[in-house]
């Protein structure tokens, strides 16, 4: 299958779950979301094979009902395309998006408006690192040793896993269409255990998967994987409000987010037993700084370099 094939059908796949049966893949079970009501919908999607995504964003997502006096529901989304698609229907109000997706997004839907990033501490700057890695015993030196080589990829609509990566490899001159075989790994864990393991020569997956995610789960053994690339900083994943969200509504998640989305915050406030308790998102950072939409030019200009076919649509 034809790397452009391999991504419709990654895609095509999304947009049948969202309308398969009837029921989309990100509908909470109580109708969808309800902007101007009672219900707001919260939608992520996992970097790892993880059942506990949900049990990551509790702390804030309690904060978040008594800032906005409405019932959050948590949607484990299926993939980028269907948190695109499901903000777009109007079915998701606030959504955690990869930086690409997020771009995406806005392209499809003007009034989405990003309001933070999570930041590993207090007064940091959101952002983070794709790695280029390769199992330990490779020959593989840097991303021109990728050319001809099986190539773990994370999900078409990916920043660090598909976006960067693709014009890393533009710029040390492989094709990353025709000199490489692609394969979507589905997940940055996936990406990952899948270039240790052997199946894949060479991969990309974000830094905190690499460095520390895998290896505190038992995943990973130190030095299974060996970094070859390093991108520039990428600008973090950002937490987003769907344009249907009334403007008043929209400042108050924000502030939520900006200003008690945090360890300090919410181990004071009772909704962690104490600040070692606390996970503030899948990352597990201190909490969130505030973003606008110029911080994401960094991943328009890359996808100017790579003419890539998602950077214009979904399918």
């Amino acid at each position: 299958m034809t790397s452009t094939l391999r991504r419709a059908a990654v895609v095509c796949a999304a947009l049948l779950a969202l309308t398969a049966c009837g029921e989309s893949a990100v509908e909470p079970s109580g109708g969808g979301a309800d902007p101007g009501g009672d219900t707001l919908v919260f939608a992520s999607i996992p970097s790892e094979e993880s059942t506990s995504l949900q049990q990551n964003y509790a702390a804030v997502l309690a904060m978040l009902e008594r800032e906005t006096g409405t019932t959050i529901e948590f949607q484990n989304a299926t993939d980028y395309a269907a948190v695109i698609e499901g903000m777009r229907a109007g079915q998701i109000d606030i959504a955690l998006f990869g930086p690409f997706s997020y771009v995406l997004a806005k392209g499809q839907d003007t009034g989405i408006t990003p309001i933070a990033a999570v930041v590993d501490a207090q007064g940091d700057e959101p952002g983070y690192q794709s790695y280029g890695i390769t199992a330990a015993g490779s020959d593989i030196q840097d991303l021109a040793g990728f050319a001809g080589r099986n190539v773990c990829f994370v999900d078409p609509n990916s920043t660090s896993g598909y976006l960067y990566p693709t014009a890393g490899l533009i710029e040390a001159g492989v094709d990353p269409a025709a000199g490489i075989t692609p394969v979507f790994a589905g997940g940055h864990d996936a990406s990952a255990l899948a270039v240790a393991s052997g199946q894949c020569d060479a991969g990309f997956a974000y830094d905190t998967i690499v460095d520390t995610q895998l290896i505190d789960s038992g995943q990973l053994q130190p030095g299974q994987v060996r970094v070859v690339w390093r991108s520039e900083t990428i600008a973090g994943s950002p937490i987003a409000v769907a344009s249907q969200v009334d403007p008043q509504r929209r400042q108050v998640i924000a502030d939520a987010f900006t200003q008690k989305a945090n360890v300090d915050y919410l181990s004071a406030g009772g909704f962690c037993a104490a600040a070692s308790d606390c996970e503030v998102g899948e990352e597990a950072g201190w909490g969130y700084a505030s973003v606008d939409d110029a911080l994401y030019d960094g991943v328009r200009r890359v996808c100017e370099v790579t003419k890539a076919e998602s950077c214009t649509s979904l399918s």
